[in-house]
């Protein structure tokens, strides 16, 4: 749908196109949630929750931005990028994620994101964030530049690899890295839409496969690796 506006000394309303946005996260209350805030600025013209089914409704709707989740059961955003930009050139991705981690970051930039942002951003800078993207602006959370420009700087074609961090899902990464910032069971449960019950079982998956013993040793890990 277009908004209308008024040019100046004229009575008659000029059509002011909307920019049309697609979400991709598996998490329908966090997409719900999007929706609401963005609607009023940007056209929401379709989401999805999956790999496949991004990279239909994306080819069927042809939105000017993708705002794109980085970790999701059956590839997460990098797929969907990979799978897309060189059949829709023209389509760009923002990455929103709870993730802030270096390898995520990275990642998704190298496979073609415009820009990364956290889902702490208020909807007001999302909106701008999304605008920039559609101009062809890269966009960033403050914190998150760094890490960009560290790596491309350092060693540009480099890929972003730990045999150890590899063996854990992308699920176990994050649970890992809210852990390792201090975060109870029950907290990290409700950051990501996910029961009690699933963390412990998430966090008994790492403990074995880091073959160590409690949280702080994850901790000391996950710190010595950048991703806390």
């Amino acid at each position: 749908m277009a908004e209308q506006s008024m040019e100046p000394g004229s009575d008659a309303p000029t059509r002011v196109e909307r920019l049309r946005v697609f979400l991709v996260d598996d998490h329908a209350m966090f997409r719900a949630g999007v929706r609401a805030e963005l609607g009023a600025h940007v056209e929401v013209v379709g989401e999805a929750s999956t790999v496949a089914e991004a990279v239909a409704r994306i080819a069927a709707t042809g939105p000017e931005v993708v705002l794109l989740d980085v970790h999701m059961p059956d590839g997460g955003g990098r797929a969907v990028l990979e799978a897309m930009r060189r059949s829709h050139p023209q389509v760009k991705f923002l990455a929103l994620s709870v993730s802030d981690a270096a390898e995520d970051v990275i990642g998704l930039i190298r496979a073609g994101a415009r820009g990364y942002v956290t889902k702490t951003i208020s909807p007001d800078e999302l909106t701008d964030a999304i605008r920039r993207v559609a101009d062809g602006d890269a966009v960033f959370s403050p914190r998150l530049a760094g890490f960009v420009l560290d790596a491309f700087a350092a060693r540009p074609d480099a890929p972003v690899a730990d045999p150890e961090l590899d063996q854990l899902t992308n699920r176990e990464r994050e649970v890992l890295r809210l852990l390792a910032r201090g975060y109870a069971y029950k907290e990290i449960a409700k950051e990501l839409f996910i029961s009690i019950k699933t963390v412990e079982t998430h966090v008994s998956n790492v403990l074995r496969k880091l073959q160590m013993s409690n949280r702080y040793e994850l901790s000391r890990w996950a710190a010595d690796r950048r991703l806390v």
